[in-house]
């Protein structure tokens, strides 16, 4: 369980309908397979050591025998392992006969687990045979031990304080599961031991089911449900294991496959998420709870850690940038009707951010019913602008049909530069800052004369290390990029030049291939850009993956490293990594006060840095804790 990263998997054993040893001897087998692949939690389907299709001999006290018998095989060969496994078995106690599950690990049966809701209706029975879980917990002497049979109990890893619970089958479909209270426990990880028929719609239906119910209860939820080796006499049983981390599914066996599914569950996310969900209440009371030993320290091999955490991939692209960009025109639509202004002002550079908050600003008047002619973008060249950029503002503007004014600011800055005493050669951060802030004033001014709103084109990850200038273009009357990374900046401009084609698709296409700089250093002797951006403060695609994982996620610095050096495997080394990590915490931390007075813009995904929304902290709070832990990586 390195950096809390739990393996666990589902499967459904070969088995035959009422005999024990054969299923144990099956189960058995995968357990030893399993091992070898590091898994630390294995949870086989509800009944796998009898079958769940046994009918009225579940009533023959020779079954109930072998199948203790079984249970004390598989006990025994979960000892001197690093495992913890749940296994289906009809049990009776106290003059009853329950439906549980037994939980093992280290040669012994730690606890076992009654199912409460037991369905009578349509194919099923249960009640014929089984009763609900009692209330209270009682105690079954199991080969000289006492072993609490209970619905609510625990297992807690001894040194890892995992809690992990456990409901069968029913007792998800159930208005008031069991799971629910499990949680509130405590259990941040659930299985369900299942033998749940396959039948047209069900699987959709199970699916549904299990996305909520992780993520209702912020939990990983494993289930393992029965497979082909059950009767088919009146139904058929399609083995589709299921893993879930908070609502999205980890790894998933199909019907009839006859696969394992396998998958690393995040713990460490889902107690953070936990810690900062005040509506999320854990009970506090003394629960029925065993303590294990059954993490390893394997390294993750499954789980897919994406390079570009903001941007979805495949189908779910094209359908997340149309719905960001209705967000941000709505929004901002909606800004313009309420301050009942008269024009949009923007300026553009020629780069992929005030494209994007251009193509937010022409919808946005596209839903008012406004003549885009009231959209005053401007183009404002100065010492740093090259030719590249400056063409690709202009052929993007007239394509885009709005009013355009060139302000070519060298002169003013100039004379700026003589009001403060400052020597034009000297390209330091007065230099740069007195481009960016009269730019702005421009804006500014424009916006004034002509009853308008300024519109800011800065996003999240300028805003995360704060690579804006302060009162300058850190600054407008409204925001639309304020919360998209430049990761997704990107997808965002290649959507929307693909939806719209033509004459825009030409001028996109270059601002797409155009190196990201601030253009305020005079281009070299080429005239190329020579500021480049990246080079000074790393790849963004390693800041918005750092940012995630310090936002989102609430990660380390060691958790946010082992999984950049996972998912960039190949192309970064160690160094390169922990050099541009050290970096965003400086940065990150150093910058705050910028981000402390941010304007208004929307919010469109899992992450904002508006002090009025998600993200508050002291402009002075020390970044101590996390710059030394990354240093000693």
């Amino acid at each position: 369980m390195k950096h809390e990263f739990l393996r666990a998997a589902a499967a459904s054993p070969d088995l035959k309908v009422a005999d024990p040893a054969y299923n144990a001897k099956k189960i058995i087998e995968i357990l030893e397979e399993q091992t070898k692949r590091g898994t630390e939690l294995l949870v086989f389907p509800e009944l796998c050591l009898s079958g769940y299709t046994c009918g009225d001999l579940f009533l023959q006290e020779t079954l109930l025998k072998g199948c203790l018998e079984a249970l004390k095989s598989v006990a025994k060969a979960t000892d001197g392992k690093k495992m913890l496994v749940f296994v289906g078995i009809p049990l009776s106690a106290g003059g009853k006969l329950y439906n549980c599950a037994a939980a093992l690990s280290g040669g012994k049966v730690l606890g076992l687990i009654p199912k409460t809701y037991l369905p009578n209706y349509n194919e099923f029975y249960e009640e014929r045979y089984f009763s609900p879980a009692p209330e209270e917990a009682i105690l079954i002497d199991f080969e000289g031990r006492s072993v609490p049979l209970s619905k609510y109990f625990l297992v807690r890893e001894r040194t890892a304080g995992v809690l992990v619970g456990c409901e069968i089958c029913e007792d998800l479909w159930a208005p008031e599961s069991p799971s629910v209270q499990l949680a509130t426990r405590g259990a941040s990880v659930i299985v369900n031991l299942s033998a749940s028929n396959e039948t047209i719609g069900k699987r959709e239906y199970r699916k549904t089911l299990l996305a909520a119910q992780s993520g209702k209860n912020v939990c990983a939820y494993i289930y393992a449900d029965a497979g082909m080796g059950e009767s088919t006499s009146d139904m058929v049983f399609a083995g589709n294991n299921l893993i879930y981390e908070n609502g999205v599914c980890l790894a998933e066996s199909l019907p009839f496959s006859g696969e394992i599914a396998e998958g690393e569950i995040d713990v460490g996310f889902l107690l953070h998420e936990r810690r900062k969900l005040n509506t999320f209440r854990i009970n506090q009371q003394n629960h029925d709870w065993v303590e294990a030993d059954f993490v390893g320290d394997g390294d993750l091999t499954l789980r897919k850690i994406p390079t570009l955490p903001f941007v979805p991939q495949g189908k779910e692209l094209e359908r997340r940038c149309g719905l960001i960009l209705s967000m941000q025109s709505s929004a901002l639509a909606r800004r313009i009707s309420h301050t009942r202004a008269k024009t949009a002002v923007i300026g553009v550079s020629g780069g992929l951010d005030s494209a994007l908050a251009l193509l937010v600003t022409v919808r946005a008047f596209d839903l008012l019913g406004k003549d885009r002619r009231d959209i005053i973008a401007l183009t404002m060249p100065g010492f740093g602008t090259s030719s590249k950029t400056r063409n690709n503002a202009t052929s993007l503007l007239q394509a885009a049909r709005v009013t355009v004014r060139t302000v070519n600011i060298s002169g003013a800055v100039n004379r700026h530069f003589k009001d403060i005493g400052h020597d034009p050669e000297e390209h330091n951060s007065a230099y740069e800052n007195a481009q960016a802030r009269y730019r702005t004033l421009v804006l500014m001014d424009i916006a004034n004369e002509t009853g308008g709103l300024v519109i800011g084109t800065g996003d999240l990850s300028e805003l995360a290390l704060g690579w804006c200038t302060y009162n300058g273009d850190h600054m407008s009357m409204y925001g639309v990029n304020a919360s998209v990374p430049k990761t997704l900046v990107k997808s965002l401009v290649a959507y929307e030049m693909q939806r719209i084609g033509g004459r825009m698709e030409i001028a996109l296409k270059s601002i797409l291939n155009t190196e990201i700089s601030p253009e305020l250093l005079p281009p070299d002797e080429n005239g190329n850009i020579s500021q480049k951006t990246e080079e000074l403060i790393g790849p963004y695609e390693l800041t918005d993956f750092y940012l995630y994982c310090f936002l989102r996620k609430g990660y380390s610095p060691a958790k946010t490293l082992y999984l950049a050096e996972y998912a960039f495997r190949g192309k970064y080394d160690r160094a390169t990594l922990k050099k541009w990590l050290v970096k965003f915490y400086k940065r990150f931390f150093s910058q705050q006060f910028k981000r402390n007075c941010l304007p208004d813009g929307v919010k469109v995904g899992s992450v904002s840095l508006s002090p009025r929304a998600d993200w508050r902290m002291p402009s002075d709070a020390s970044a101590s804790l996390w710059i030394e832990e990354a240093e000693r990586l």
